[in-house]
């Protein structure tokens, strides 16, 4: 297929799809939350398959913040479903062109909801989010983070095109488009050239369908996890797989809103760990006894998204997302593994004192 119209050919598909469930739209029915917490909600609901949820908290933003939630179906795309999904990946970019194209099909409303309800069905894959993750925090590959940043384009392209690990190639395709679109410190400061470095990819061989889609996510979201999954998708072609749940915690409701949607994004949620960590709970002791106190808040939203926020129905596994997944479990500047998972050990058996301050916070901010 012609390059120029690989995303025309998945929006004809989108728009066909849309009409075709006209006589079968859910209701539009908002939430009293915040723009905040209902796009943690629809990310989170739409990990876990919750669509009554996730289409209310879609209505949420599409009231009050509708360019919240055009970004976030973007974002939840790319960082959740993946090369689990990747059809679904691409229905998603096409939407993406404006409102006026989504009003001749609809509306968007309709477009929102068909996406976030096939989105909720989709098999997920948080490989590109954890490849991220890895990218910037694992000490093994600080030589490449610190060496490469200045390398032209041919060469980092030579690099992204190797056999090497693949965290070594990723940090080359991050330099290769830019860090000043991200906003990482690990990473050194490069400009980039995304065209060309998409480009130089297709010239060696990744697929232009992948490409093209990534491309476009790139360049609407500005988040480096939509171009690794044009590198995962390779990796996943040969790979054995297979789906099965992640196993989530008890679910308990703050007010109506899940207990899972309060991280440590959201600003009750972060009162509710730092309220946590002031308690006599065994995790409160532990973060005491061996986290310095400027770092505990963001280790610990860190492990409560790796308990809890961030686990998903229908995970693809397979070996290198299986790797990637474990190593960003435990893995948190200056701490050992051994600490990260004594840590989230304590968290979940700690998760019913949480559970607390979360509804103690939640009703403080709602008087």
């Amino acid at each position: 297929m012609d390059k120029a119209h690989i995303i025309d050919h998945f929006r004809n598909q989108l728009a066909r799809e849309v009409l075709g469930h006209d006589d079968r739209l859910p209701r539009f029915n908002p939430m009293n939350i915040s723009p905040w917490l209902a796009m943690s909600l629809m990310q989170k609901a739409i990990r876990r398959g919750r669509e009554e949820l996730a289409l209310r908290a879609a209505a949420t933003l599409l009231n009050q913040a509708p360019d919240r939630l055009w970004r976030r179906i973007c974002v939840t795309a790319y960082e959740d479903i993946g090369v689990g999904d990747f059809d679904t990946v691409a229905l998603v970019a096409a939407s993406l062109k404006g409102k006026r194209w989504r009003t001749d099909v609809g509306g968007d409303w309709a477009v929102a909801s068909y996406l976030v309800t096939r989105m909720c069905g989709s098999i997920k894959c948080r490989a590109a989010d954890d490849l991220a993750y890895g990218c910037e925090r694992y000490p093994q590959f600080e030589a490449a983070r610190s060496a490469w940043a200045s390398e032209p384009l041919p060469q980092l392209l030579e690099r992204i095109t190797s056999d090497a690990p693949l965290p070594e190639r990723s940090i080359a395709f991050w330099y290769a488009l830019g860090t000043n679109r991200h906003n990482t410190t690990a990473l050194r400061e490069r400009r980039g050239e995304p065209q060309a470095a998409f480009d130089g990819l297709c010239e060696h061989g990744f697929p232009d369908t992948v490409v093209e889609v990534c491309r476009l996510g790139f360049r609407k979201c500005s988040e480096i996890i939509t171009a690794f999954i044009i590198l995962l998708h390779r990796e996943v072609q040969n790979a054995s797989c297979h789906v099965e749940p992640d196993d989530l915690p008890e679910e308990v409701l703050i007010g109506d809103v899940p207990c899972w949607a309060y991280d440590m994004h959201v600003r009750d949620g972060k009162q509710a760990i730092a309220r946590l960590l002031k308690t006599d709970c065994e995790t409160a002791r532990w973060a005491r006894d061996n986290i310095p106190a400027k770092m505990q808040m963001g280790f610990f939203g860190h492990v409560l998204f790796h308990i809890e926020s961030g686990l998903v129905s229908r995970r693809l596994r397979w070996p290198t997302a299986d790797e990637l997944r474990h190593m960003a479990d435990v893995a948190y500047p200056g701490l050992t593994d051994q600490q990260g998972e004594e840590a989230m050990s304590l968290l979940r058996r700690d998760l019913p004192v949480l559970h607390e301050e979360r509804r103690h916070v939640a009703g403080s901010n709602s008087r």
